[in-house]
């Protein structure tokens, strides 16, 4: 089981965190796992690019474990930037966790 843990702060987020595996096919074949590492590896990608900033990144040797957490200083564009990557990262993994509720699982912070 995937365990995704979005931490808030406000109503922001602040980071998330990613344990687990999907186990919900052969290794390299796990298409769940598959999307749920697209989809975050992608959102913290943007964020480095577009908001110009390095969030703290903790990642499990591995594989199953990867952690985010933003800095605290960003200014006001790159927050919301920041945000609204988050929040579109969310969205994602939450249509995964629909299709695939038995492999994944989303909870707030």
């Amino acid at each position: 089981m995937i365990n995704v843990s979005m931490f808030r702060n406000h109503g922001d987020i602040t980071g998330f965190e990613i344990t687990g595996h999907a186990e919900s096919g052969p290794y390299g074949h796990d298409l769940v796992c598959a999307a749920v590492s697209a989809v975050s590896f992608g959102a913290v990608n943007a964020i480095e690019s577009l908001c110009d900033t390095q969030p703290e990144v903790a990642q499990g040797g591995q594989g199953g474990y990867l952690k985010i957490t933003l800095p605290g200083n960003l200014d006001g564009i790159a927050h919301s930037k920041a945000q609204t990557l988050l929040e579109g990262m969310q969205v994602s993994l939450e249509t995964i966790e629909n299709e695939y509720s038995q492999y994944i699982k989303i909870t707030q912070m």
